[in-house]
């Protein structure tokens, strides 16, 4: 790799890209041309600017290298203007393995006579690397040149060495720290970054400086996703020089997520059987833990349990209630939970209701109705939101027992009551309330009304009877065919 550019740039190793716009010139003046105002003298490698359009590239390629220790590129530059205003660019490249250039490491466009800079890559074998010098003109003209690469088997003087940089592998969505540790020292005039290929370079986040020869930079990409995923590399600028570490990966992986909702194994009034159904997933594996996320489809209840086999039992749940239920799935490393799979919605049977309703009282009575309360209950006593409310009542007519019943309505409010008409005056009437739902009933306890007494019927006519005696009349007849109470009183 090193090269003075006395003999023909192929034997050093050296090329010209077939990609760029123009090629570099290989120069041999020992003197200094009187007709190259700000041309340098000696063998060096040129790129003249003059009648460039801005824009235009020239690219020189160096041989790849296979370093195994640790070593130094060295090289002077040269930039001139013949009007006063910048000629160009000139951009260092480092391409890894004969992978993407990627962006430059180095760079300068400030006109100066010879300078030195130094080039501190830790790039070894089995890997290699091609470092790429390119001139971006600017359409001023100038001489941009380069002379004197040396590849020395030694560290560079002025620029630190990093270390072999590890891969980070995070879930999406979290912070990616690359460590950078650099043998040589640092001051607060250097810049330091991480540069990615394709992707967002990310700036310094801290540094701890170890001492003289030794400090660690610490960099981190944000809220990582699987753009940022790529291959990174530590970057320093100096005063002297540039260094460059190996790439190393970031790997970001998105957490897993079910495709499918859970399936519905069987159905109880306080339970769910569920199979898990998490085979397929979207997003990165392994799965380390299952949980399954339920919550009531009303109102902000929810619960979170873990989960040890493909199939599970929800417990302790609410009759008659609605569930919402999910699968969240995990892989390794914080942030490595998924979002709740798609969700089963199903709902728990009714269950038998709890007791019969209570306080079961009169509140008036009327000759031909009964009107009764009962203390107000809700879904605790239910356990159901389907029920209904019945009133069974009997008493005798005609010699025979009479059985009725009939739907109350009036379920929720804080005072029921319902009425029991077409009823028979002075009738013993036996009242119970049944709570019933799809699942059983309940009963209330038995209440026993007579209504009140009425006025009786007529005295049937036809049983009217009178004898007559000197002094008085008598008269006889039958009870009415219907008393509605006790008679007391006749009257002729």
């Amino acid at each position: 790799g090193c090269c003075t550019f006395d003999e023909p740039l192929s034997s050093c190793g050296y090329s010209q890209s077939d990609d760029d716009d123009l090629n570099w010139d290989q120069v041999n003046a020992p003197i200094k041309p009187s007709s190259g105002q700000g041309m340098p003298s000696g063998s060096f490698m040129l790129v003249n600017t003059s009648g460039r359009f801005a824009g235009q590239k020239a690219h020189l390629l160096m041989p790849h290298l296979k370093e195994n220790d640790t070593h130094c590129i060295d090289f002077h530059y040269y930039v001139s203007s013949k009007s006063g205003s910048s000629p160009g660019t000139l951009n260092i490249y480092v391409k890894v393995n004969d992978g993407p250039i990627g962006n430059p490491v180095w760079n300068t466009s400030i006109t100066a006579a010879w300078n030195r800079t130094e080039l501190a890559i830790s790039t070894f074998w089995p890997n290699f690397y091609q470092v790429v010098f390119e001139v971006v003109t600017s359409g001023h003209p100038g001489y941009v040149a380069i002379d004197e690469v040396k590849v020395l088997g030694h560290p560079c003087t002025k620029t630190p060495h990093f270390l072999r940089l590890q891969s980070v592998e995070v879930n999406a969505g979290q912070f990616a720290t690359f460590q950078c540790t650099a043998n040589g020292g640092t001051d607060s005039g250097d810049r330091l970054w991480l540069q990615g290929i394709y992707v967002r370079d990310a700036p310094l986040k801290d540094i701890k400086v170890f001492n003289a020869r030794r400090f660690v930079a610490l960099f981190s990409v944000v809220n990582a996703t699987k753009r940022d995923a790529g291959n990174y590399r530590c970057m320093i600028r100096t005063e002297g020089g540039v260094g460059v570490s190996n790439y190393a990966e970031l790997i970001v992986k998105e957490p897993p997520v079910p495709i499918a909702p859970p399936q519905l194994s069987s159905v109880g009034a306080t339970y769910l059987w569920i199979q898990l159904n998490a085979n397929s997933i979207n997003g990165d594996g392994p799965i380390i833990q299952r949980e399954v996320e339920y919550r009531t489809s009303s109102g902000s209840w929810y619960d979170i349990q873990p989960v040890d086999s493909a199939s599970y039992k929800i417990g302790h749940l609410d009759p008659d209630t609605e569930y919402e239920i999910s699968v969240l799935l995990t892989r390794p490393g914080e942030g490595g939970t998924g979002s709740p799979g798609p969700a089963l919605k199903t709902r728990t049977k009714c269950a038998d209701p709890m007791r019969g309703p209570r306080k079961l009282e009169v509140v008036e009575i009327k000759s031909r109705q009964i009107t009764i309360c009962w203390e107000p209950f809700g879904y605790n006593v239910t356990r159901c939101h389907r029920y209904n409310l019945t009133v069974h009542y009997r008493y005798q007519a005609g010699g025979q027992e009479q059985v009725r019943e009939e739907v109350s309505w009036d379920t929720e409010s804080s005072h029921p009551q319902h009425t029991i008409t077409n009823l028979s005056p002075y009738t013993n009437v036996s009242i119970k309330l049944v709570l019933m739902n799809p699942e059983g009933r309940k009963e209330s306890q038995e209440l026993v009304v007579q209504t009140d007494e009425d006025v009786p019927s007529a005295v049937p006519l036809e049983s009217i009877q009178g004898s007559t005696f000197e002094e008085k009349i008598f008269l006889q007849w039958r009870e009415p065919a219907q008393t509605y109470g006790v008679i007391t009183l006749y009257e002729v």
